[in-house]
């Protein structure tokens, strides 16, 4: 249902936040809208809003004018908003994007123009804004750190991405087109998953959604190398079969964040 809506969404240049938990996909259905738009031979320019600096953001957005500040390039440089002209702009992570440059896109998204850093001409763009989002916007805008205006703004078309464990129809599906995938790469013959490891597969909880699967299976196919993936080439998780309430831990996220402040 949530891609035969896209492939109606496609066609127009509405804004359009997807909204899921990290990993189910939703830069894969970005470009996938990209794709099936009247927009496909254009750029599709993807940013991330996490790994940009703040002190960055405004530059890297909407670049900087000639001699606009030191250490510069002399003739001024783009950013990713003038590059994405005629084609699509990806705002990933976009509830971490500063409150500063929250108000700047609100501009862009009303006036579809910009000025660069240090610049004081407008310039016209013609872009079409997806942005995604593993949070809760409105708990977001209830807490001050984004803007309720700018929400509205980008949720004109919403789609929610469903975790890969309230879907597992798709588990095997997207672990063969992995398989695929991931031959060539690696000079590997595997050649499909045994019935045992299918069921491990499809008896888990997959808190790191398709992500995490992709990793499986890339990490399966360097041990196997030809013929069937086996139970025993599974990550150790996979293989020991569903966990209890009480052992489950709480999110794929929450794990790695209590990792690295380890």
């Amino acid at each position: 249902e949530i891609k035969r809506e896209a492939r109606l969404i496609a066609r127009s240049t509405s804004t359009v936040l997807l909204t899921g938990e990290s990993g189910v996909g939703k830069d894969m259905f970005a470009r996938g809208l990209h794709e099936a738009s009247p927009r496909a031979s254009g750029p599709f320019i993807k940013v991330n809003c996490v790994s940009i600096p703040e002190s960055l953001f405004e530059s890297e957005l909407f670049g900087y004018a000639p001699g606009s500040f030191t250490g510069v390039l002399k003739s001024g440089k783009s950013g990713y908003f003038e590059r994405a002209n005629h084609g699509t702009i990806f705002l990933d992570e976009i509830g971490d994007m500063p409150l500063s440059i929250q108000v700047k896109l609100l501009q862009v998204l009303q006036e579809k123009e910009f000025t660069r850093v240090g610049g004081t001409e407008k310039q016209k763009v013609n872009v079409r804004i997806i942005a995604a989002t593993n949070q809760d916007l409105r708990e977001a805008i209830a807490k001050k750190a984004f803007r309720e205006d700018l929400y509205y703004r980008l949720n004109v078309i919403e789609f929610h991405l469903p975790p890969l464990r309230e879907r597992p129809e798709d588990i095997i599906p997207l672990a063969q087109a992995f398989i695929r995938k991931y031959n060539p790469i690696l000079g590997s013959r595997v050649s499909g998953i045994q019935e045992s490891a299918r069921q491990a597969m499809q008896q888990y909880d997959w808190p790191g959604n398709v992500r995490e699967l992709e990793n499986a299976i890339e990490r399966a196919a360097n041990y196997v190398w030809e013929g069937e993936i086996s139970i025993d080439n599974l990550p150790a998780q996979i293989r020991k079969g569903p966990a209890s309430p009480r052992e489950r831990s709480p999110s794929y996220q929450g794990t790695m964040m209590d990792t690295e402040r380890v």
